[in-house]
């Protein structure tokens, strides 16, 4: 007889180990997790309907330290589609997103490739319908401002958009920003420090910087990197760096750019870290459940209170991604027997490790991580009926029918923050159907991500001035 194969005897090595330790202490701790299927019917917009929608704002000062924005998802101006669409959507764009983010990753010992040749209110609709972000905010660009659609997204730096003339533009909701009718517009010097931050910048026969941002899934946005004011509603912010891009190609559809709200060095919380203190939060809601929308906050107000904060770690080849040292993972009250902080380690090469990412759904974790995560939850679900699997979820449960479970509790163990999740951030409806399914991913990858579905109903600090980032529940209040 063959013996089983290395991860299957792993993997029931992990489930004995747990259900002993639960079998010969206290019981496992589970919660309730009220079932609400995808909606079989819901509101949207079409990009052509929501490129008007600007909600009431109080008059604030210009120049004000602190602001609030709100989010709004993707789904919101998906027109004429249905929820399992959606969420069909939702997991290709995810694997685009995830493919881009490793990529970035992998790639940390790159050289720099030269090229060739206040406080204010906004409204933020979430979601470029494609894998660069998922959360993004109407924003006046230049002077007069032009309002336009813009990706914020925690996982880039650069801040860009599309400019004329286009020499390849893709179909955006708004007209394409024209730089010769704002009097704010400036180019940048190639021997400008601004320039020389850019990893991949270049000089055209102007003597005028130019940029370029490339994505895993071969998009990119080439153009004039410049200065430009932009404007929240009612609250101007000067001379941010922008890049303003003639060519433009790749799968970007319906927003005009992105905001970058990374760690790296031209990142809009970077070059207004006088202004905003170096702060930001937001709190994602639950999208399949609540019409509430999310928000964003800038300045010293994103802190809150009631937060537990993790010290962000650095990754000396990458400055871009925010790393958290994760230490373990609890199911059911009981740490898990063979996830330990070694298998989330950065390296001194900047490899492996774990960040926190707006732009990712589902939390992807190092493949042995995840079955033994995996292999404890379904020990501690064996009541619940399993399901067939589905899309990248191999563990589902067929719950129609139901009006609530009970399911084991999940808590991820930073160090110095205990995040103890919702059920609706780790078992979600994939169908109409009564269908839920776990949702965590495994990855081959040594980068692992804490996604967006596990961040929900939190309020997700970002004090980049005390290098730290903090977990505030119900949050979104």
């Amino acid at each position: 007889m063959e013996p089983p194969p290395r991860n299957a005897a792993f993997s029931l090595l992990t489930i004995l180990i747990f259900l002993s330790a639960s079998s010969s202490a206290s019981p496992l701790q589970y919660q309730t997790l009220v079932l609400n299927p995808l909606l079989s019917t819901q509101h949207t917009l079409s990009w052509a309907e929501s490129a008007s929608f600007m909600p009431d704002f109080t008059e604030t000062d210009p120049d004000s330290s602190t602001t609030t924005l709100q989010l709004h998802h993707i789904d919101s101006l998906s027109f004429d589609k249905t929820p399992e669409q959606l969420f069909n959507l939702r997991l290709q764009r995810d694997a685009v997103r995830v493919k881009d983010l490793v990529s970035l990753a992998s790639a940390v010992n790159r050289s720099r490739v030269p090229l060739p040749g206040g406080g204010f209110s906004s409204s933020v609709i979430s979601g470029l319908s494609q894998g660069s972000g998922e959360y993004f905010t109407r924003i006046g660009v230049g002077t007069p401002p032009k309002y336009m659609y813009m990706v914020l997204d925690t996982g880039s730096d650069i801040v860009w958009l599309q400019c004329a003339p286009c020499k390849k533009c893709y179909s955006q909701a708004d007209p394409v920003f024209d730089p010769t009718k704002s009097r704010s517009y400036a180019g940048i010097s190639c021997a400008s420090p601004l320039c020389r931050k850019l990893d991949s910048a270049g000089c055209n026969s102007r003597k005028t910087c130019m940029y370029q941002v490339s994505y895993g899934d071969g998009s990119f946005t080439f153009g004039d990197f410049s200065t430009e004011t932009l404007t929240f509603r009612r609250t101007r912010v000067a001379r941010v760096a922008v890049g303003c891009g003639h060519d433009n190609e790749g799968l970007f559809v319906g927003a005009a750019g992105l905001l970058g709200l990374g760690r790296g060095k031209l990142s809009f919380p970077s070059q207004t870290g006088r202004r905003f203190n170096r702060k930001f939060s937001y709190c994602l809601v639950d999208r399949s459940a609540s019409s509430r929308p999310s928000s964003v906050v800038f300045g010293d107000s994103a802190v809150s209170r009631t937060a537990r904060f993790t010290s962000l770690l650095v990754n000396p080849k990458l400055d871009t991604f925010y790393y958290l040292e994760l230490l373990g993972i609890s199911v059911g009250g009981k740490r898990i027997p063979g996830i330990s902080a070694s298998l989330f380690k950065l390296d001194p090469s900047g490899n492996g490790g774990v960040i926190i990412d707006s732009g990712t759904s589902v939390t992807r974790l190092t493949r042995p991580a995840y079955i033994a995560l995996r292999d404890a939850f379904r020990a501690g679900a064996s009541n619940l009926k399993r399901g067939p699997e589905f899309s990248l979820f191999d563990t589902c449960f067929d719950l129609s029918g139901m009006t609530e479970v009970k399911v084991p509790t999940v808590v991820l163990h930073f160090r110095g923050a205990d995040l103890s999740l919702p059920a609706t951030n780790y078992l979600i409806p994939v169908d109409t159907d009564g269908t839920f399914c776990f949702a965590f991913a495994g990855t081959l990858s040594g980068l692992s991500i804490l996604g967006n579905i596990q961040q929900q109903g939190f309020r997700v600090v970002y004090d980049l001035a005390g290098s730290r980032i903090g977990f505030a529940p119900r949050g979104c209040a």
